[in-house]
């Protein structure tokens, strides 16, 4: 289905649901199971400093001039409407509209030299999601896909899980080379009603009401269930073959308890819910950090309304986007630390690019990848802590500039998995998880 993005030429994404009723048999996660069983027998440990990730996804494109970077001396025509507001990080200023994560960002690392050189939606977004720049040549994989497939899984969740509202993009197919038994589970956040509480679609990850687990663990009935479900479908020749000793494992993660039960978010105290907002996105991020309790290795969460601001940048910021992102940031970052996972637990915010220093006349701005700023919490990453400058109007890094690879890099460091390592291609290729990134040693502490 093609996405559209408001003044933009559209770009055709494949946005299609991975795991359906394939999915729920556990076509794919057999497999999954057994080459990551194959992958920690063969890699060395590594000290880590976190366990998981939370990529929270902005996607068009977010103005981190007018967010984390402002520049109120800058002329008319560059400054912004925004006014710069003191934070708890001593000496770090952000925008007016965030202040409840000026209340957080003692707990935050702002990196504002981050550029690189694709002004374009589809391809940046596969350099900032896959830490690589995009080639021809071959398909890289997401960070979510490198993390499920070197990082072990506690029994009975799924390593790689991406939320979204109603409205926003499926990652679909993002594994590239890892092959598709490394793409995510895919859930959708709704609210039935204005007055009804978020609703998580948990098709694919745990088992529908009529199928009972009974039956999954009968293996001729299991079998009777393939040969319903693909009908009007090929076969599948590896089907028998994944049915081996990883089986329970797959299982595990469709019968669950502790699946089922992070999914539902009623579980949940309202006033923990209600500090998160009222919106899918809000509770998308309350059911990230219910998911990553449950032993769910990378989780991104994606908003359904678009950072794309070619006009009245300013008049959406205020009234909708950054309202929503500074009340669920904020609530996801303190709900972590509350829980004691922040320490284990990366969150990253961040979307393809930033947009031009320049107002354009539409009193928006356009698309710019030269100088943009992100967001890192937990996972060992600097407290209060503000990495790299731009120049006096943000048209470019002043101090430390780096480059998504260098962000993936050390987000992997983090996690105590190599970033120089290599895999290899179903052709048996050898690729370096990273081509150009290097660790930014000056971002952990």
């Amino acid at each position: 289905m093609a996405r559209h993005f408001p003044g933009c030429k559209a770009h055709a994404r494949r946005d299609f649901l991975r795991i359906g009723t394939a999915g729920l048999f556990g076509l794919g996660l057999p497999q999954l199971l057994e080459l990551e069983a194959r992958a920690h027998a063969a890699s060395p440990a590594r000290e880590r400093r976190a366990q998981s990730v939370i990529f929270v996804w902005l996607s068009g494109g977010p103005p981190t001039i007018d967010m984390w970077d402002l520049k109120p001396h800058a002329p008319d025509g560059i400054r912004g409407e925004f006014r710069s507001i003191a934070t708890r990080a001593g000496g770090v200023q952000i925008c007016e509209h965030l202040p409840r994560m000026a209340a957080v960002m003692d707990q935050c690392t702002l990196v504002r030299s981050l550029g690189h050189t694709i002004p374009e939606h589809g391809l940046a977004t596969t350099f900032m999601t896959t830490g690589n720049r995009p080639t021809p040549v071959l398909r890289y994989p997401n960070l979510g896909s490198l993390v499920a497939r070197l990082s072990a899984t506690p029994p009975g969740a799924a390593p790689f899980v991406a939320v979204r509202a109603p409205g926003g993009q499926a990652l679909g197919d993002v594994a590239g080379y890892l092959g598709p038994a490394y793409d995510p589970f895919e859930l959708e956040v709704t609210r039935p009603g204005p007055t009804s509480d978020a609703v998580v679609d948990t098709r694919g990850v745990v088992l529908p009401a009529d199928f009972p687990v009974a039956q999954l663990d009968h293996r001729n009935a299991l079998a009777q269930s393939f040969d319903h479900a693909f009908d009007a479908a090929d076969r599948n020749p590896e089907l028998a073959k994944a049915l081996d000793t990883f089986d329970h494992q797959a299982l595990d993660i469709l019968r669950s308890n502790k699946t089922r039960d992070a999914l539902n978010l009623g579980r949940e105290r309202r006033a923990v819910r209600e500090r998160y907002g009222p919106t899918e996105f809000g509770q998308g991020c309350l059911a990230a950090r219910r998911l990553i309790e449950a032993g769910v290795r990378f989780v991104t969460v994606r908003s359904g309304f678009t950072w794309d601001t070619h006009t009245q940048n300013f008049s959406i910021l205020r009234a909708q986007n950054l309202p929503q992102l500074d009340q669920a940031l904020s609530a996801l970052i303190h709900d972590l630390h509350d829980h004691g996972l922040l320490e284990g637990t990366i969150v990253y915010c961040a979307g393809e690019f930033g947009r031009t220093p320049r107002i354009n006349a539409s009193a928006g701005r356009d698309h710019w990848a030269r100088s943009m700023a992100v967001v890192l919490a937990g996972g060992g990453f600097k407290r209060g802590f503000v990495y790299g400058s731009t120049d006096a109007q943000g048209m470019a890094p002043a101090t430390d500039p780096c480059t998504p690879d260098d962000i993936a890099a050390t987000i992997l460091h983090q996690l105590g998995i190599d970033p120089r390592q290599e895999l290899q291609t179903p052709t048996a290729r050898p690729v370096q998880l990273f081509r150009e990134g290097h660790v930014l040693g000056d971002l952990v502490g």
